[in-house]
C-alpha cells in the first residue's frame, strides 16, 4: 500500500510536468509567446521544482513523509487548475513555478517512505516500481493531451490532472502510514552536516545533474523539435514520445531487481546506462522521418530513464535511512539544475542553429558529464548514518 500510493503521487506529479511538453504549442498560440519563449514557462516550473526538493526534504525528515506528501500533492492540483485558467503570461509562469514549489516535495517523501519500510537488499526493486512514475506520467501526458487539444483545448488538461493530483492527495492523507525500519523515534529538524561532508553525495547530486539535462530536455521539447524540425504532426510525435515511456516502465524494476540480485550494487550499472544514453540521444537526432523516430524511441526510453532507480537507491546507502528525506531533496535538487536550465538553452540552439542534431547533441552532453563524474564515487558495501551506526543496528 506504501509502495503504491507513493507511487500514484509521484505519478500524478509526473503527469502535471510532463503535460506541458504536447500542450506547449498550444499554449503559446493561445498566449502569444514564441518558441524560444515557452522554454520559460519550463523553466519556471523547475525553478520552483528545485527550490522544493531540498526544502521538501529536510520537511519530510521533521514533519513526516505523510504529511508532506499529501499536503504538497493537494496544493500542486490546486495550481494546475488556476493555470488552467489564466490569460496572463506572467501570471501563467508564476503558476507554473507554483506546481513546481509544491511537485518537488513529494519524491523525497517517498524515498524516504520505501527506504523505512523496504530493507536494503529489496530497495533496488522498489525504488524501480517507484521510478516508473516518471516515465508512466511521460506516457499519460502524450497519450491524453494530444487528444484534448483537438476536442477542447489545453486547459481541460490542466483541470484533469489538476483535479486527480487532489484525489490522490486525499488517499495518500487518510493510508499513509511510516515504517519501523530505521524510523526516527521523536520529531526534530534533522542535522544536515554529515550529507555537507559526503564527497559520493555530491557527485551523485552532480551525476544526476547531467542525466536529467537529457532526460527532461528530451521531453520538454522532443514534441516541439519533431514538428518543427521534421514535419511530423503533434498527434504522431505524441506516439514516438508514448512509446519512448512506455519501454521505461517495464526498463525500471526490471534493473533494479537485477541490482538486488548482484549484492546491491548499483554504480557500474549507472555508468553503463547514461555511457548509452548518449548513444541514442545522438543517434535519434540524425533521424528525419517517423519511422526513424519509432525505432529509435524505445531504446532512448530505456536509457533516459532507468538510470535513476539505481541513482536513487544509492541515496540511503551512502547518506543512511535517518537523512534518506534530506539527502533524497538536496540531491534532486541539483539533479533538477539540468531540468531548469536545459529548456532554455535547448530553445536557444535549435532557434540560433535551426539544426534537429545539434539541439539533440547539446542534450547528449549532459549524460556524458553525468558518466564521467560516476567514475568517482566509491560505493561502500554497508551504509551508514548520521551517528556513524549502520542502518541495520538504527533499525
Amino acid at each position: 500500500m506504501v509502495l503504491v500510493l507513493s507511487w500514484a503521487a509521484f505519478t500524478m506529479t509526473a503527469v502535471d510536468r510532463s503535460t506541458w511538453g504536447p500542450a506547449s504549442m498550444s499554449v503559446g498560440e493561445d498566449l502569444g509567446v514564441s518558441l524560444a519563449g515557452l522554454g520559460v514557462f519550463a523553466t519556471g516550473y523547475y525553478v520552483g521544482y528545485v527550490i522544493s526538493n531540498a526544502a521538501g526534504g529536510v520537511l519530510t525528515d521533521w514533519l513526516g513523509a505523510r504529511a508532506v506528501i499529501s499536503v504538497s500533492l493537494f496544493v500542486a492540483g490546486g495550481f494546475m487548475i488556476l493555470f488552467g485558467e489564466t490569460d496572463s503570461v506572467p501570471l501563467g509562469i508564476a503558476f507554473q513555478a507554483a506546481v513546481g514549489v509544491f511537485a518537488g516535495c513529494d519524491y523525497s517523501a517517498g524515498v524516504k517512505l520505501i527506504s523505512q519500510w523496504f530493507p536494503a537488499r529489496d530497495r533496488g526493486f522498489a525504488m524501480g516500481v517507484f521510478m516508473t512514475a516518471t516515465s508512466l506520467g511521460t506516457v499519460i501526458a502524450n497519450a491524453v493531451v494530444p487528444g484534448l487539444l483537438a476536442s477542447s483545448g489545453w486547459r481541460t488538461s490542466y483541470h484533469l490532472f489538476g483535479a486527480a493530483s487532489m484525489v490522490v492527495a486525499v488517499l495518500c492523507f487518510l493510508l499513509l502510514r511510516p515504517g519501523k525500519h530505521g524510523a526516527e523515534t521523536r520529531r526534530e529538524v534533522p542535522n544536515l552536516r554529515p550529507l555537507t561532508r559526503n564527497r559520493d553525495l555530491w557527485l551523485l547530486g552532480l551525476a544526476g545533474f547531467g542525466g536529467l539535462w537529457g532526460t527532461y530536455g528530451f521531453i520538454t521539447w522532443s514534441n516541439s523539435l519533431m514538428v518543427r524540425g521534421n514535419g511530423i504532426s503533434p498527434v504522431q510525435a505524441g506516439t514516438v514520445v508514448v512509446i519512448f515511456g512506455i519501454t521505461a516502465i517495464a526498463a525500471k524494476p526490471f534493473i533494479g531487481m537485477v541490482s538486488d540480485l548482484f549484492g546491491d550494487r548499483r554504480k557500474i550499472p549507472v555508468i553503463i546506462v547514461l555511457g548509452a544514453f548518449v548513444v541514442t540521444l545522438l543517434v535519434f537526432g540524425t533521424r528525419d522521418d517517423l519511422t526513424g523516430f519509432l525505432w529509435v524511441a524505445p531504446f532512448l526510453g530505456i536509457a533516459a530513464y532507468v538510470y535513476s532507480p539505481l541513482m536513487v537507491a544509492l541515496i540511503p546507502k551512502l547518506a543512511g535511512v535517518r537523512l534518506a528525506g534530506s539527502a533524497a531533496g538536496i540531491t534532486n535538487s541539483f539533479w533538477q539544475l539540468g531540468s531548469t536550465i536545459v529548456p532554455v538553452v535547448i530553445g536557444a540552439v535549435f532557434q540560433a542553429t535551426q539544426s534537429f542534431f545539434w539541439a539533440f547533441a547539446t542534450l547528449a552532453a549532459g549524460p556524458l558529464f553525468g558518466m564521467l563524474l560516476m567514475l568517482g564515487i566509491r560505493e561502500r558495501d554497508t551504509p551508514t548514518v548520521a551517528s556513524g551506526l549502520t542502518e541495520e543496528r538504527v533499525a
